[in-house]
């Protein structure tokens, strides 16, 4: 082939011959193809390389170079181009001897010119490799979401077993307490309720002595599970450790508090801990108390609710006691 694109294309002499070597040097393949005979009548030095083609290019067809299904979309690219009658820019999928190559095909219209016919200059680049990279790349980038992903359920995993029990599941007594700091702030800046719930699990000794030790972890267990399954995601339940409990009911008053933890002292009362092929029943004691109403402050508050449960375990428990409300004269 002739150094000069003017030489094998003198329709297009004003692409340069600089331009002709930056594209083949660049591996992009520039062809000519005739529209009346389907025929090819030019390609650059590097088109069979770029087109993995075992047989020379000018002259033949799309036909003689690809299989069937694969020329009839190509001879479609081009009318579509024609149609346009502009650039027109399109990706292929063509089997070369048993591989699949990806192109991108950027097609230009040539219209008819002395003794020449119309014409299609193409240019063709093989991004097949290029693909693949950029699959790996995804892959590797989803990979490394994934992974931080999974640190960032370990992080919180760490964290939240810095403020849980890990037999109940529930939160330790600090965290609670700081919760309970602050709903008492809230509280009294916005003049509302909230209630505290003293929870304790009866005959926890005889539970012990009658099913053994570890028994007594299988019924913690199941508390924390319904103490979860019955409270909000703003309320607080906590461990205090050993059978004793505590809940934090976020902005409600007695009465609320009192439905809700009936709700719960009663399905604690209908529910079978299984262990070692036995079943284990459980009940519940309970004190609620609510600020300001039953309390004027935090050290009240619990203490009122602690003797409220008191009162129900006195009552031989599996019952619920509402802290006496505060009655103070009119001045």
């Amino acid at each position: 082939m002739a150094d000069s694109l003017a030489t094998w294309m003198p329709p297009l002499a004003s692409l340069d011959d600089a331009l002709l070597r930056y594209l083949d040097q660049t591996g992009v393949a520039v062809l000519v193809k005739d529209l009346t005979s389907g025929r090819f009548t030019a390609a650059s030095p590097c088109a069979p390389r770029v087109l993995v083609a075992s047989q020379d290019i000018v002259g033949q067809t799309d036909a003689e170079l690809f299989d069937a299904v694969q020329a009839v979309a190509l001879r479609a690219a081009d009318q579509q181009a024609v149609a346009l009658g502009t650039a027109y820019a399109g990706e292929h999928r063509i089997e070369r001897h048993g591989e699949r190559r990806e192109y991108v095909v950027w097609r230009h219209p040539v219209p008819a010119s002395g003794e020449q016919g119309p014409r299609i200059l193409s240019c063709w680049q093989d991004v097949t490799e290029q693909r693949k990279r950029d699959v790996l790349v995804q892959a590797t980038l989803a990979q490394l979401e994934e992974q931080q992903k999974a640190n960032a359920e370990l992080r919180r995993e760490m964290q939240d077993n810095q403020v849980r029990d890990s037999v109940s599941g529930l939160y330790h007594r600090a965290h609670f307490e700081e919760q309970l700091r602050r709903e008492a702030d809230l509280s009294s800046r916005e003049q509302r309720e909230f209630a505290i719930v003293s929870v304790s699990i009866d005959g926890m000794d005889q539970i012990r002595e009658t099913y053994g030790a570890d028994s007594c972890e299988r019924v913690v267990e199941a508390l924390g599970r319904l103490l979860k399954a019955n409270t909000r995601a703003m309320d607080s339940p906590c461990r205090l450790g050993g059978d004793r409990f505590t809940v934090l009911l976020s902005g409600v008053g007695l009465a609320t508090a009192h439905s809700r933890m009936e709700h719960l002292r009663k399905a604690c009362s209908q529910h079978i801990v299984a262990f070692n092929g036995q079943q284990i029943p459980f009940t519940v004691s309970m004190g609620v108390a609510s600020f300001p109403h039953t309390a004027g402050s935090v050290e009240e508050l619990m203490r009122s609710a602690d003797r409220a449960m008191a009162a129900s375990r006195a009552k031989g428990g599996n019952h619920l006691t509402l802290a006496s409300i505060q009655f103070v004269p009119a001045t």
